[in-house]
């Protein structure tokens, strides 16, 4: 990988990160596009993830602080469980769970069958129109106040269908909270909180079991994460101020264009699904 496709796919990580139109997607297929050709990997994907990880630390800096100090106070103190913050911090780790089970359990297939051209293409166009349906008959009225244990555990199921590249991460939480009555802005909030503890366990993982041994040299993949990072900042303060004012349709016959136009280089031969 040259230093300018590194640009170029750090870039796209950034911009689809925070959207619901899946990240490992566009580096599955853009990736593919670029003159060196081939999948990027999982292990770089995981890696760049770091970059908007770390973005959204930045932006939730003080929330993230406020749900740690509450969460640990409540640790040893059972009446502070009340705690808005505290309970959030419960609500992120119980939610992170589904990932964590499903993604050790089928991590041989993530990194590999999963990431089959034909499935990410499909899955673009299945989850578009079932984001569509969430935000057409989502109620729209519940905010993160309300967020229960067992809406936790429903989340975090949704969040684990991004496993698969396709899907999208913040599409497929966002999509769940609607469907569980959840505001737009409430369910994209949550969805970038509940993603912390995964993606950067995710990324640290592949960081060092790939150590010296990945496809892709150190020095692209990392700035690749710094492109990722500035690119995804800017994105989530634009997201969550645009997101109160208009529906994911965009979104979603965006994501049915690149579902169809992928299957269509498929057909062609100019993209091989493996």
């Amino acid at each position: 990988m040259s230093w300018i496709e590194a640009v170029i796919l750090g870039l796209i990580q950034g911009l689809t990160e925070f959207l619901p139109v899946s990240s490992s997607a566009h580096l599955r297929i853009f990736g593919a596009l670029l003159p060196s050709g081939g999948d990027p990997g999982a292990a770089f994907t995981a890696i760049t993830q770091l970059g908007t990880e770390a973005a959204v630390l930045l932006y939730f800096r003080k929330d993230i602080w406020c749900i740690t100090q509450a969460w640990l106070r409540a640790c040893g103190k059972p009446w502070a469980q009340h705690n808005s913050d505290a309970r959030m911090g419960w609500f992120i780790i119980v939610g992170t769970i589904p990932i964590v089970i499903l993604g050790l359990l089928f991590h041989s297939a993530i990194e590999s069958t999963l990431r089959n051209l034909y499935i990410t293409a499909s899955m673009l166009i299945v989850f578009a129109l079932l984001l569509a349906y969430a935000d057409f008959k989502g109620t729209k009225q519940r905010t993160t106040t309300e967020l229960t244990c067992k809406h936790a555990v429903l989340f975090g199921l949704a969040q684990a269908m991004a496993l698969i590249p396709g899907v999208s991460r913040s599409g497929g939480t966002i999509t769940g909270g609607l469907l569980l009555g959840y505001t737009r802005e409430a369910a994209a909030r949550y969805s970038f909180l509940l993603a912390i503890p995964a993606i950067v366990a995710s990324g640290l993982y592949q960081l060092f079991k790939t150590w010296g041994t990945s496809s892709v040299a150190a020095g692209p993949t990392l700035l690749a994460t710094v492109v990722a990072f500035i690119s995804g900042y800017a994105v989530i303060v634009v997201f969550l101020k645009w997101i109160s004012h208009h529906s994911y349709l965009v979104f979603v016959g965006y994501r049915i264009a690149l579902g169809l136009a992928v299957l269509g280089l498929l057909a062609a031969g100019v993209l091989s699904p493996i």
